[in-house]
């Protein structure tokens, strides 16, 4: 058994999930895992599929011929899965929405060697004025030799300028 990485693009719309799905089965693949997301009317994913190898040329053709159908499909290559040990962290972040609060935090974050496993923003009303909450939720990893207690000073720093309240919490 080998993998694929998909991400597929396409106009939200009931029954789409299903079509990819009995596109894999179809073809000899293994829906492994998935992220997907609806935003704006569009609809997002990315999928580990396990097929065998002499299965992934009628799979992948399979998958490209769902553009008929107005879903874009892309593959990525394969590299070496990292050997590196990482601590699970999650990070909630809120502030006063401005340009650059992303850049900002990963900078932090991408110094300290931490990985962005999983991240989710918003911007809304605040509950008792007109102005724009930023609000970020993140599943991040730390390398072994990566402190809590350092990550967390480096990013009060931060938040000291931007205004930024933070809680890491480890994952159980």
């Amino acid at each position: 058994m080998d993998y694929l990485i998909v991400t597929v693009f396409a106009p939200d719309k009931p029954g789409l999930v299903e079509r990819i799905a009995s596109c894999i089965a179809n073809h000899g693949g293994n829906w492994l895992e998935s992220r997907m997301s609806h935003m704006a009317g569009q609809f997002a994913g990315i999928l580990r599929i396990g097929a065998p190898v002499e299965a992934q040329p009628a799979l992948k053709d399979a998958l490209l011929d769902l553009a008929t159908q107005g879903i874009r499909v892309q593959f990525a290559d394969l590299g070496p899965e990292s050997s590196e040990t990482w601590k699970p962290i999650s990070m909630e972040l809120v502030s006063n929405d401005r340009p650059g609060i992303v850049r900002d935090v990963t900078r932090v974050l991408a110094e300290q060697g931490v990985n962005v496993e999983a991240l989710e923003t918003s911007v809304e009303p605040a509950p008792m004025s007109s102005e724009l909450l930023f609000r970020a939720n993140a599943l991040l990893g730390l390398p072994a030799t990566l402190t809590l207690e350092v990550l967390q000073e480096r990013l009060e720093t931060l938040a000291d300028e931007l205004m930024v309240e933070l809680k890491l919490n480890p994952d159980d």
